[in-house]
């Protein structure tokens, strides 16, 4: 079986137990480099706050260290969380990427605060963030590109960039306002897995053609690691899926554990199960398991592109896990 597909990254710059956020963030600078030359599409970063095992609290930093790193990777937020910043901040800061480093940056926006309550209100998130995300998607956009008529702000550079604008989502509620302002789509079935196919009908019966997109472009995000089999695969994600299973039961957002701790943890029956379930639902194994599961989930969802949620404690099985997908799902891509 042979899929030709478009495969991004989406990178949470993840934390291990024993290393350090800046270890972390200078690993994903190796990374886009690594991507770039596999043929990858896009590179987006998450936004997180007060999260130990998670280094993005500021994705427009990391996507100008991240383009500057690169050649000719799009480079992006996957997503800036909107009602935690002033709009025009927000179109000033990727306004200004643009301008630096055209056509090559991406902007996706999201309603979820991020973090625990406590830090919201830090961040000086209204309590009614979420519902104000429309519109302050509609503030945003109104700061990029031309405009026939004057503007009472101008955000500078935004004005003068026409940045991708992306809603990001987990419900078939983002998915009908992307499509009902024509804007591309991306959907984090890494999150809500069994509502991925009706939020991408949803996308498409609701999408209207617009100045930002004439046809649906959606985006399918997926938890997705690649060994030399299946077997390997499982082994190389479990001290990720040992991490789920940790918040779950102490609700504490530690570093992740390393592979000693998981080869030494004592799973309980109802561990098991959620690390078979999680296999199950995302897109883990080795090359065939992979075309087989990718060519699944595009069918099942119409999906224009995936997006490659891939956690791991060593970088060089990170990387070999990149180049196993393009593989697997590119395989016309010459590898530099």
């Amino acid at each position: 079986m042979t899929v030709s597909f478009p495969v991004s990254v989406l990178d949470v710059v993840p934390v291990w137990n024993g290393s350090t956020a800046t270890r972390a963030l200078r690993d994903s600078l190796d990374l886009a480099v690594a991507v770039e030359q596999l043929g990858y599409t896009r590179y987006w970063v998450a936004e997180h706050h007060n999260t130990p095992c998670l280094a993005t609290a500021t994705p427009p930093v990391l996507v100008g260290a991240l383009l500057a790193a690169t050649r000719t990777l799009r480079v992006g937020s996957g997503g800036v969380l909107l009602p935690n910043h002033a709009p025009l901040v927000v179109a000033e800061q990727f306004g200004t990427l643009a301008a630096l480093h055209p056509g090559r940056v991406d902007l996706g926006v999201g309603r979820a605060p991020g973090t625990d309550a406590v830090t919201a209100r830090a961040l000086r998130r209204a309590p009614d963030g979420a519902d104000q995300f429309p519109g302050e998607l509609a503030e945003l956009l109104g700061y990029f590109g031309p405009t026939a008529q004057p503007r009472a702000i101008t955000a500078v550079a935004a004005a003068e960039s026409t940045v991708p604008v992306w809603v990001l989502g987990s419900s078939p509620g983002s998915a009908r306002l992307a499509g009902s302002l024509g804007l591309p789509y991306a959907f984090a079935h890494q999150i809500s897995p069994t509502l991925t196919a009706s939020a991408f009908a949803v996308y498409r019966e609701s999408f209207r053609p617009s100045g930002h997109l004439d046809r649906p472009h959606a985006i399918l995000s997926a938890v997705v690691v690649a060994g030399e089999s299946d077997e390997h695969a499982e082994k190389l994600i479990a001290p990720y899926l040992l991490g789920q299973i940790r918040l779950r039961t102490s609700g504490r957002l530690d570093p992740f554990p390393t592979a000693a701790e998981e080869e030494s943890h004592r799973y309980t029956a109802p561990e098991r199960a959620f690390v078979a379930d999680r296999i199950a639902g995302q897109v883990v194994g080795g090359p065939e398991t992979l075309r087989r599961r990718v060519a699944q989930l595009r069918a099942e969802t119409g999906a224009d592109e995936l997006m490659a949620l891939t956690i791991l404690p060593d970088a060089t099985d990170r990387r070999r896990s990149y180049a196993l997908l393009a593989d697997a799902v590119r395989p016309a891509v010459t590898h530099a």
